[in-house]
């Protein structure tokens, strides 16, 4: 009986930069699985390889040798504007520095990755302030930035990541910019999406107590799996 491919799969994946004496090996031949549905923690020193990792899953960088196939499809062989649909499609992006614009209010910022689908304004509006009511910032659509707090920034990244519906989330160090109890929260947050929603997430962290609210946890070292790991602590 035939069984559906991985939502992510690397084979023998490799990256190199520079040349010479300066040639670093960032990946050193990754194989990887990682199903729909699942909520992966990466961790590891820096310079093991795992935002390296998260680039190329996110398509945002290639391998230099191996395979990366997303829901079957060999990602090496889209042309550009094949690899922005896969983007905008299927992937959601949050990052440690929120990257919100600045003088724009939530709902605006909310709404961007769908002004990019050629979605009509009032469309955009009501699926942005459903994302922000999903990260509880509903009543926050019309502040600036600048009038929200750290911890609340980084739900409305949330929300725009969300807001197009993705396969996959990818969250770079996601609580690396607040305080200890916003952390908690926003962790909260995700495996809420992630039960919830049914979300596919994956996250780049240091932080030991952040990784235990994800199913599984992968350690990089030296451009290679160090180890990978069911967390007993959460259940599937």
């Amino acid at each position: 009986m035939a069984t559906d491919p991985p939502l992510i799969a690397f084979d023998a994946v490799t990256k190199s930069y520079g040349t010479g004496e300066a040639l670093v090996h960032a990946l050193a031949g990754v194989d990887l699985r990682i199903d729909e549905g699942e909520f992966v923690a990466i961790m590891g020193p820096s310079g093991s390889g795992k935002s390296t990792c998260m680039n190329i899953i996110g398509s945002l960088d290639t391998p230099s040798s191996g395979s990366y196939r997303f829901k079957g499809v060999d990602v090496g062989t889209l042309n550009r504007d094949q690899l922005a649909l896969l983007r905008r499609h299927y992937l959601g992006f949050v990052f440690q520095g929120f990257n919100l614009l600045a003088r724009t209010t939530a709902v605006e910022n909310v709404e961007l990755p769908l002004i990019y689908r050629g979605m009509r304004a009032a469309e955009r509006r009501e699926r942005a302030l459903q994302a922000l009511e999903s990260v509880g910032l509903a009543d926050r659509a019309t502040h600036t930035p600048n009038e929200l707090s750290g911890g609340q920034q980084q739900r409305v990244a949330i929300a725009r990541a969300i807001v197009t519906d993705p396969y996959v989330l990818l969250a770079d160090e996601p609580t690396g910019n607040v305080d200890t109890k916003t952390s908690v929260a926003i962790m909260e947050l995700l495996a809420r999406l992630n039960a919830d929603r049914g979300i596919t997430i994956l996250m780049v962290t240091h932080e030991p107590d952040m990784a235990e609210y994800a199913q599984r946890i992968i350690q990089f070292r030296d451009g290679l799996i160090d180890s990978d790991a069911r967390n007993g602590k959460v259940s599937a």
